[in-house]
Formats: structure tokens, sequence, C-alpha cells
């Protein structure tokens, strides 16, 4: 039974309780029975308008305070932005010599990361999924079915956590926004070429990248790639127990995956900058992106019992399958600016991207003699396209007013094809079916950024924004429509006499039904349980609408150091939660998911940060840097019973900390990470509990500089390598059915080599 946490708000909290909980293991222990197992249910912008348009204007620049601290840019920007945004640079992309973006964005402050350490998931702020964060790349939405984890930290310049909301940017965003920006205009003259090698259980994966800068009169360019490639194996045992109405066993079972994994890819990400005579420029940056994988996988089932009674899938003892996956997308970011005599400013964004998605497998399952009694095959060939426009017109006016207004309108299509057949049957009705899906997204925004007085400045949004979904099937056409308007006040106060500032802002924003929860061909799970159920969609869902608050203290110090704490409040209403229910076929009766909105639900939370020089209360100590933060979240969904009805996935406590080390007399650079998520439990329905264990990780990294073109990197990551836990309760028509995943991870060893040429 986990330990309620006890929490007060003290600063030196933030740092010494980091390390000491990071070790407290809170996981259940594995039931040695089916009479053991039903126990575990007992657990008692961008600079949003703001930085931009203040920098923009001449009349603000005059009066703009700009205080260089070791040319740390992104905390001085931090700091003059009147929305409240975090800004991470080169320095914290470089930092541990990561090779994809979700390593390092699980280090900032707020920021979790779904999944298995070293597997990579869904990236979440406030520990909220399932798309309450809103991912932008150079602030366009990314395309479905994009991984950031194939994206790395060489081609991107920064990464922007966007805490609110601003109406520049779609407010799909209940939790936050986090915006990546890809590599701008470089000013450096020299060729960056970047070489490592990772090792994961003696499985090497090397990845190489290049960024090369040049002029041609008034055209700058600078082409950005990288082709990698990795090895992966993973392991996972799960034991199964379910009991009838009766209380009397109806399953117990074993079952241990394996799969072999090898991943091979490459990311161009070139960029033109053109200026014309008269000022205005043009930006084209394409973005392509290639991935292949292939794989083969072994499952075993140890069948300790199963009753005449039980109504799960016809088992199998053994299932060998092989997987190939191709995928490709190409996108492309445009801008053209042109600066008027008033000093107003227009910007049109242009692109579109396309998006190619091939999968097929194959699996044969064999009963306890060897024989097959099974061969299954799927083949989905999806295809996206979009094409989208946006503009903003920006003009000074008044005393410290900065007037921005603007349009957004995106076009996406979806193609998708699936065949899915056992023994040479469809697994279900529509196999072989193409699925036609169309959206559209249309916005306005307006928006006024104002200094009251040197000590106070505010910000107000207006955003609205309509997206419409349809579909045709061999059903016929399905479609669905959502309006939502936005409005959004911000300000700061920089309190006299001080760096210390306090921020408060109120935001409307909204998340809106995923495509596969609106229209999806079924997902047919070959092991049909409670717990892995085949999945649908449901064209009738409707957004869900939030009202929040947020209040921060920044306490800025003077070697660019930070001191921060956050608190938040989300008011959410028509939640979208996926229900598991029994659906009786003409052959059997399967487990199936589908998503409903069930009603109201709130989440709140304090988020901690401190980043500092030791040398900044100690004169005399070593030159050591010290990076930490912690985020406590709360949460309770009304119309869900019980002591865990927590939003999806979300953990109570998060934490990060870090330290670097430059040793004197040396070009050495020492380094680490301490990574905790504590296990946590969830009620998701009414019939399901989840159970999540503690993730935990260490990385490392030693730097050796030697000489200005020429550095050495050596990485470690996950050197605990903690076996990931969790395991999942249901109960529903008496039936008490309890699966308990054990999944191993692995420590990286990556060793980095950067020139520049």
């Amino acid at each position: 039974m986990l330990i309620p946490f006890r929490f007060s708000p003290v600063a030196i909290a933030v740092a010494a309780a980091f390390v000491s909980s990071a070790y407290a293991q809170t996981e259940p222990v594995k039931p040695a029975s089916a009479d053991d197992a039903g126990k575990l249910a007992a657990p008692s912008t961008k600079a949003p308008a703001s930085q931009s348009q203040k920098t923009e204007a001449p009349a603000k620049e005059n009066v703009q305070k700009v205080t260089i601290s070791g040319g740390r840019s992104d905390m001085d920007e931090r700091r003059q932005s009147t929305a409240a945004k975090l800004i991470f640079g080169r320095e914290e992309l470089d930092r541990n010599g990561d090779t994809n973006i979700g390593d390092v964005l699980k280090r900032l402050p707020g920021v979790t990361i779904g999944g298995r350490p070293g597997r990579g998931g869904d990236i979440r702020m406030r520990g909220m999924g399932n798309g309450y964060t809103q991912i932008l790349i150079n602030g366009e939405r990314a395309p479905r079915g994009f991984s950031m984890d194939s994206l790395t930290p060489d081609q991107v310049e920064r990464i922007e956590i966007v805490r609110g909301a601003v109406a520049e940017f779609s407010t799909q965003a209940i939790a936050g926004t986090i915006n990546i920006v890809l590599r701008e205009e470089y000013k450096q003259k020299t060729t960056d070429l970047k070489f490592s090698l990772g090792s994961e259980q003696g499985r090497l994966a090397p990845n190489l990248s290049i960024t090369m800068p040049g002029e041609i009169g008034n055209l700058s360019y600078a082409f950005s790639g990288s082709v990698f490639q990795n090895r992966q194996h993973d392991e996972s045992t799960t034991f199964t127990s379910e009991k009838d109405a009766n209380g009397q066993d109806a399953l117990i079972q074993n079952q241990a995956d394996q799969t072999n994994r090898q991943t091979t890819g490459i990311n161009l990400a070139p960029r033109l900058n053109y200026r014309f005579e008269n000022g205005d420029t043009l930006m084209l940056q394409p973005f392509l992106m290639h991935s292949r994988s292939d794989s083969d996988s072994r499952s075993e089932v140890d069948q300790l019992f199963r009753s005449d009674t039980y109504r799960g899938a016809t088992p199998y003892a053994l299932a060998n399958a092989n997987a190939h996956a191709e995928t490709t997308f190409l996108r492309g970011f445009g801008n053209w600016q042109h600066r008027f005599a008033n000093n107003a400013k227009l910007t049109v964004r242009f692109g579109g991207g396309l998006g190619k998605m091939d999968n097929a497998s194959s699996r044969k399952q064999f009963d306890s003699s060897g024989k097959q009694i099974d061969l299954i095959t799927d083949v989905n060939n999806t295809r996206d396209s979009s094409l989208n426009t946006g503009g903003k017109y920006m003009l000074p006016y008044g005393e410290g007013h900065t007037l921005a207004a603007g349009w957004e309108l995106e076009f996406g299509r979806r193609e998708q094809t699936r065949v899915s057949l056992d023994n040479g049957l469809p697994q279900f009705a529509e196999s072989g079916d193409n699925l036609d899906a169309r959206t559209r997204r249309l916005a306005a925004f307006v928006q006024d950024e104002f200094d009251i007085n040197p000590q106070f400045a505010a910000y107000a949004g207006l955003r609205w924004e309509c997206v419409h979904t349809s579909s045709t099937t061999a059903k016929g056409v399905v479609t669905n429509d959502s309006t939502v308007v936005s409005p959004i006040l911000q300000g700061v106060w920089r309190i006299p006499d001080s760096k210390d500032q306090i921020r408060l802002g109120f935001s409307s924003t909204y998340r809106a039904p995923a495509l596969n929860d609106l229209i999806a061909l079924p997902s047919i799970s070959n092991l049909n349980t409670p717990t892995r159920p085949d999945r649908t969609g449901n064209p009738n869902l409707k957004p869900e609408l939030s009202k929040g608050i947020d209040l921060a203290f920044e306490h800025y110090l003077s070697r660019a150091g930070i001191i921060s704490a956050n608190l938040f409040v989300r008011n959410i209403d028509d939640l979208i939660r996926r229900t598991t229910e029994p659906v009786v076929t003409a052959q059997e009766t399967r487990w199936v998911s589908s998503p409903k909105n069930i009603g109201h639900a709130v989440t709140k939370g304090i988020e901690l940060e401190a980043k500092f020089q030791l040398q900044e209360f100690f004169p005399e100590a070593p030159s050591v840097d010290i990076r930490t933060n912690y985020s406590r979240f709360w949460s309770k969904v009304d119309d869900i019973l019980g002591s865990n009805n927590r939003l999806d996935q979300q953990p109570a406590q998060t934490a990060n900390f870090g330290i670097d080390y430059r040793l004197s007399g040396l070009p050495l650079t020492l380094g680490g990470n301490v990574n905790w998520t504590p296990a946590y439990y969830t009620q998701t329905t009414n019939a399901q509990l989840n159970y999540a264990g503690i993730k935990r990780q260490l990385d490392l990294y030693a730097l050796w500089k030697f000489n200005p073109n020429l550095q050495v990197r050596l990485s470690a990551n996950n050197l605990t390598a903690n076996d990931a836990i969790s395991s999942s309760l249901v109960t529903t028509g008496g039936i008490n059915h309890i699966d308990y995943n054990d999944a191993r991870t692995f420590k990286t060893l990556t060793l980095r080599v950067e020139m520049k040429i």
C-alpha cells in the first residue's frame, strides 16, 4: 500500500528530498497464487507575441534593460517575456550528449515521459498524457504518427515550454505547450560534425549528424542532417489470474515475451533564409524523416489452469511473429516577413506535409503439442497529407502597446487500408475497407501586450478555433464538429529594486478528441482480455473544455540562475476516458475498449525549480552547477469512485536532480542527473484499477574538451536499470481479472565525438 506523501513547500526540500526518495522502492509484491493476486485491489511562442513584439518595436528597445550574464540569453529572455515561458537552448540540448529529444525533455521542469526508460513514450506536462500536452514543431502541430524520439538534439535550436496559453498558438493545451524550434539561421561559419556510438547489452547504435552553414549574397543557409541505427532487445513476463462470479478460479497463466528489433533512419532539415533589398525576409525549411524497422518476437504461454466457463480468447502455447514497418514524413515550413513604415510587421506562414506509414506483420500460433492453430497476418497502409497557412499582423501603438491579430487554416487527410486475416478469414468486418478521414481547422486570434508601468506588464488574448472531422467507410459517413472560444489573460509584476517577479495567468483551453478516438478501424487484440481489449472509436465525442489559473514566483540570481515556484489549477469538463466492456459477437465474447465523455475533473499542483551556480552562495566553492526541479500533482475525477480516481497516467509527483562539475586545471566536466517518478495507482473507471511502478533513472556523463574544435563525451544512461512494473485489476460482471507485468530495462553507454571543421 502506498504511503501518502506529506508535502510542505519549503525551498530546501527541492534538492534534499530528491536523491533520498529516488531509491525508496514502492512496488507491489508479485502474487504467488491466484488468491494473493486478488489482493492487489486492496491498495488500501515563439515568445508568444510578448518577447518578439517587445524587441521589434524601436520605442521599446530604447528602454528595454538587457542583462548579459555569462552569455545565458535563454534565462534573460524568460525573464523579459510577459507570458510564462521557459526556454532551453544549446546548453541544455548538448549537456548530456543525448541522441534523441525525449531524453532531453525528461529532465526539464514539469515534463515526464511515459513508457519504460530507454524506450520512449508520450510526452507529458504536469503528468497529463493523452493529448493534454500540445507538441509543436516551429509553432505548428506535429504530424500524426510523428515520434519525438526520431528527432535528434542537433537538429533543434531550442525548446520552449509555455505553461499557460497564448492566443497565437492553438489552445489545445490544457497541460501546456512544448514548442520544438528547429535549427535557425546559423551564425557560425564552421561545420559541426558529431558521431556517437551507443551500446545496449552489446548491441551497437551508431549515429552521425552534421550541420553545414553557408552564405551566398543575400541567401544564407544551413544544412542539418543525421543518420542512425539502433538494435534493441525487450523482455517481459505477465502473470494473469481471473476469478468468476462465484469467486472460483477461471484462469491462471504466465506469459513470457521477447522481441528483437532493428531500426534505421535518416533525418534532414535544411534551412534557407533570403533577405530582399526592401528588407523583407523569406525562410524555407523542409524537414524529412525516414525510418525502417524490422522485428521478430516470441511469446510463450504457460496456462496453469483454465476452467470450462472461462470466456476469454482461445489460448495458444507458443507464438512466433515478425514485423516490418516503414515510415516517411516530409514537412515543409515557410514564412515571409514584411515591415511597414509605422513599425508594423506582417508575417505569413505556409507549409504542408506528407506522411507514409506501411506496416506488415505475420504471427503463427501453436498449441501445446506444437500444432499450428493460427496464422494471423496484418497489413496496414496509411497516407497522411496536410496543407496549412497562417499569418500575424503586429502594430505598436499608444504607450507601450503592441497589438497583434492573425489567422490559421489547416487541412488534413488520412487514407488508411488495413487487411487483417486469421487463417485467411477477416478478423473484423471492415478488414480491407478504405478509411478516408478529413480534418479542417480554422482559427482567428487577437492579442495585446502592454507595459502598464516599469513594474507591471500584461497580456490579453482571444482565440476562436473550429475543428471539423469527417470520414467515409463502407458503413457510411461520420462527422464531428467542435468550436471553442478561448480568452486568455496574463500579467507579470516585477518587484521594485530586485530581480524578483510574480506571474499570474488565466486561460481557457481544450482538448479535441483524437482522430483515432473519433474514427478508427478496430484494433484486434491477439490475446483478448479485459486488460488487452480490442479498441474502437466513438464519433459522438465532444471536446474537453478547461478553465485554468497559474500563479508563479521567480527569483533570478546574479549568476544567471533562478529559484521559482509555480502553482496551477485546471477544471476540466466533458472528460474523455476509455471504458472496457464485454461485447458478444457471433463467435465469442470479446472485450472492447471505446472512448466516452464521462464528466468533470480537476487537477492542481505545484512546480518548484532551482538552477544556480554553487559559487552564487559560496564564493570559494568549486565550479559546480546545480539543476533541480520537483513537481507535486493532485487530481480528481468526479464520476469515478474510489480514492485513486486520478487523471489517467498522472503520477502524484516527479523530480530531477542534476549537477555539473568543471574540474579546475583540466578541460574536463563531470555531471549527471537523477530522474524519479514514484509508484502510483489510478482508478481509470469504476471497474478498472491500474498500477504503475516506480520509475527512476540515473544518467552520468564526462566531457573532455581537447580544444575549441574537438571534444569527446562519454554518457551512461539508466544505470540503475530497474524493471518496469505495472498491473491492472478489472472487476466487472462479477469477474475479477488481474494482469501483473514485469518488463526489463537496460543501461546504455554512448561515446560521442564532436568536431568543428
